[in-house]
């Protein structure tokens, strides 16, 4: 084992350092929030946990009533589209239903890291 000294203001300031990072770190811990809205889901979720069908939102991006993406021939939405959607009553849904979407669709992505990470 190596030891390895350091002057006493360099040591406090490495403290410090960690200190401000670590404060960093927890306090963008809980952003998670502020970027919900954000998400992008795809059809298949956003029809399985709001209990509506494919067609309702066939119907709604026809009329250009709800904004989405295609990539690689699916459909994606944001959260924030899927809200302003429930709260101009376009889509009848509950909050639970909306809740579930958000919950399901982080558990899917968490699943989807832990498996890129362990490979």
């Amino acid at each position: 084992m190596e030891v390895i000294t350091i002057d006493s203001q360099a040591y406090k300031e490495l403290v410090t350092k960690i200190n401000a990072i670590a404060k960093f770190v927890i306090d963008h811990l809980n952003d998670d929030t502020s970027k919900l809205d954000d998400m992008w889901v795809d059809s298949y979720e956003v029809c399985t946990f709001l209990k509506i069908s494919e067609r309702t939102l066939q119907r709604l991006r026809s009329k250009r009533l709800i904004s989405y993406s295609i990539i690689s021939g699916k459909s994606y939405y944001t959260i924030a589209e899927i809200k302003r959607m429930l709260t101009e009553k376009k889509i009848r849904s509950s909050d639970e239903c909306m809740n579930d979407l958000i919950k399901n669709h982080q558990l899917h992505a968490q699943q989807r890291r832990t498996i890129k990470t362990n490979k």
